[in-house]
Formats: structure tokens, sequence, C-alpha cells
């Protein structure tokens, strides 16, 4: 059975491209029969990053105190959800040209050393291999990995730090402007890649 992993990051839960196209690739990618977990970071943000945080990162997991394990027990629960997934559906909205706040956090709490990548002599390997993402990318204005789109290259330099380099895209960018027969087609790719579930 397919496991997915959705992340939405719109702020808007009703008229959400981002959230109405991802609807649809799920559904196509379960449509052999899934196991979808969802994370809606705008219903339950990831907390920021702070001192104590990157302080439990730093120390050896056989070496964290039950505080420091405490300070880290979200993040392994997202981790978890993370390592899990044969598929990864991310709706990125574009805001102000980049990602939104909420999955910004989400990226720096599975960011994690000895857990999603380790450092090696030759530089950082990712070790969440054999996954595919899919990015569901949709913007008022900005258009897709134009020179003022700093979400989407973002998006799949992270990912492939973390080992996911089979990442796809769903380009809804400049939504508004565009006529209904191209809306129409970036629909259709949502809506077509059943042959991709397993």
């Amino acid at each position: 059975m397919t496991r997915i992993l959705r992340i939405d990051a719109s702020a808007r839960t009703e008229g959400s491209v981002s959230r109405d196209l991802a609807d649809r690739l799920v559904a196509q990618l379960a449509s052999g029969g899934g196991d979808i977990t969802v994370r809606d970071l705008t219903q339950t943000p990831p907390r920021f990053v702070d001192g104590a945080w990157v302080g439990a990162t730093f120390t050896a997991p056989e070496a964290r105190s039950e505080a420091q394990k405490a300070e880290l027990a979200a993040s392994d629960e997202l981790v978890d959800e993370l390592e899990a997934a044969d598929h990864i559906v991310i709706g990125a909205p574009i805001y102000n040209f980049s990602v939104p706040a909420a999955l910004k956090a989400w990226i720096d709490q599975v960011a994690r050393a000895r857990r999603t990548f380790v450092y090696t002599e030759t530089g950082p390997k990712g070790l969440l291999e054999g996954k595919t993402a899919w990015l569901v990318v949709a913007s008022g204005g900005t258009p897709v990995d134009s020179d003022i789109d700093f979400a989407t290259p973002y998006l799949r330099h992270v990912l492939g730090f973390l080992g996911i380099t089979d990442v796809r895209l769903i380009d809804a960018g400049r939504w508004g402007f565009l006529s209904e027969a191209e809306q129409a087609a970036v629909i259709a790719k949502a809506e077509g890649v059943e042959q991709y579930a397993a």
C-alpha cells in the first residue's frame, strides 16, 4: 500500500489553489489504495527552533536528558511521518517570493543531523532516499521557477539535501492570470498521475 504524507501550508482553508490541486493529486496517488497522513501546518504550526532545541539536536541521542528528549518529541513525530512516506505532497503557495513561515518551520524541524542527513568526509548525505516528492506550487503573481521565485528552487534543494531527488512539480503559478484552458491543463496534470501510484 502506498504511504502518502500530505503537507498543507496555505493559510487559506477555503479557496486555496494549492489545497485543491493537492486534493486531486493525493486522490490519484491513493487510487490503488493508500495510507494518507495529513499534516496541516496552519492548523498545527510547527514551533520555531530555539536554543534548547538546537542543544538537544547537537547532543548524541544516547546522551540526551529527558528534558532534551521532550524538546525533540514533536520533531521526532514529524520526522517519523516523513521517513514512513513513499510520496510526499507539499502544497506550497508562494508568499512574498518564498515559502510560508509555517513550511519553513516544518523544514527546520525535519532537517535533522543523524536522522534525515549525515555529514561525511565528502559532504552531507541525505538519508531519505527512494521517495517521491510532489511540489504543488501556487502563486498570485510570481511565475514559478522565475528569477523572483525563491520558494520552488529552495524546496527542491532542501529535499535533495535530505536525499529526496525525485521531485515533481505541479505548476500553478500566476493562477489568476491563466486562461481557463491553461488552468484545465494544470488540473489535468494533478489528476493524471495514477501511473505513479503503487
